[in-house]
């Protein structure tokens, strides 16, 4: 058990896999947490639990295991963004900025690698769509006593509703055990983006065409599984 969002315990958790298996090979930076609405509704609290465990936990991953990696001369580092970290759904801010956050950290740790001369340790970042976990139930691992924004019951009802399309997608997305062969494909070949949805692509390519063209941006269509 690790809490990716406190420091130690990553430091932790390297320790005893040294301990146990005498190095390690690849981390996998995957724990991520979701919560919905307007961007002006969520708290502080709100923001540090989400940023904790998406981002700060990619964070804490790279700065524990890296260093093990270069000194060996090999290693991969797999962190998990989503196809949020490359588009901007509505009611998602936290999640947005959690993921985009974690598609520039892997391209700049791609960059510092090959820059100081440790480019035999890997680097991907996944981006998934729409996979069968419980990340639209993560409110069950919301620590105690942090504080939510207090909402009438039209909003809390907009909010279920939601939350329920949300899961909906989720159940007809792809299978765990799919997302995690691409994932050992992409480690096998070195490959640095890991896109599961590819059907999804203009999306990310229509976003990009909007910056270079100095278009605004467009309320983009929820993409089926």
């Amino acid at each position: 058990v690790c809490d990716v969002a406190d420091a130690a315990q990553v430091d932790a958790l390297r320790d005893r896999a040294v301990e146990r298996f005498g190095t390690a090979h690849v981390i996998c930076n995957n724990a991520g947490v979701s919560a919905g609405g307007p961007v002006w509704e969520h708290t502080d609290d709100d923001w540090a639990w989400v940023l904790g465990v998406n981002l700060f936990g990619v964070i804490h991953g790279i700065r524990a295991f890296t260093p093990l990696f270069i000194a060996q001369g090999e290693g991969h580092i797999v962190n998990t963004a989503s196809m949020a970290g490359l588009t901007s759904m509505p009611f998602s801010s936290m999640y947005n900025v959690s993921k985009h956050s974690v598609v520039t950290l892997s391209e700049t740790l791609f960059a510092d690698l090959a820059m100081t001369g440790n480019a035999d340790v890997g680097v991907s970042v996944l981006c998934p769509g729409w996979v069968q976990t419980r990340i639209h139930e993560a409110g069950r691992n919301r620590p105690e006593g942090a504080a939510t924004a207090e909402v009438d019951e039209e909003r809390a009802a907009m909010r279920a509703g939601f939350a329920d399309y949300i899961g909906s997608l989720i159940a007809s997305g792809l299978e765990p055990a799919e997302v995690a062969a691409m994932v050992v494909d992409a480690i096998r070949t070195r490959r640095f983006y890991i896109l599961t949805h590819p059907e999804w692509s203009p999306m990310i390519t229509g976003r990009t065409d909007r910056i270079v063209n100095g278009e605004g941006p467009r309320l983009p269509e929820m993409p089926r599984a």
